[in-house]
């Protein structure tokens, strides 16, 4: 499984830190949702799903927190806890956020609006898609 990382270069001087992002120039689609998860309880995992189509960019912009992704094949677990890198998540991909820092702000760039019947929240389910993907390439 490939892990695509990207890394925002901060820009900042004794006044503090900025990082810009630019949509088709620093994030590999159109943002078509932003939203940020924080004040997660210790040991509650979120996610728990895939989606069909929607692409995101997760940047843990404040504290930490660990990403699990699973293709279907191989499972694999990040941490994030700089705020000027991101973790690319195509679509296809089972995500699991989880051991989130007390102070942990983690932000999600979206391709797509919120759209329920893009999401696979049963992993059988998502395993059944993937498998069955992978026996017509």
């Amino acid at each position: 499984m490939e892990i695509k990382k990207y890394c925002f270069p901060p820009h900042g001087d004794d006044r503090g830190q900025l990082v810009a992002l630019e949509a088709e120039r620093d994030i590999p689609f159109p943002v078509r949702r932003v939203y940020y998860i924080y004040d997660t309880a210790e040991g509650v995992t979120r996610g728990l799903h895939a989606h069909k189509r929607l692409e995101q960019i997760l940047i843990c912009v404040h504290g930490s927190c660990r990403i699990r992704l699973k293709d279907g094949r191989e499972e694999a677990e990040v941490l994030l806890d700089k705020p000027w890198e991101g973790l690319y998540i195509a679509n296809n991909m089972w995500r699991e956020m989880y051991d989130f820092s007390p102070d942990a702000v983690l932000l999600v760039l979206a391709s797509q609006h919120y759209d329920e019947s893009d999401y696979i929240r049963d992993y059988a389910e998502f395993l059944k898609m993937v498998q069955s993907e992978g026996e017509t390439e």
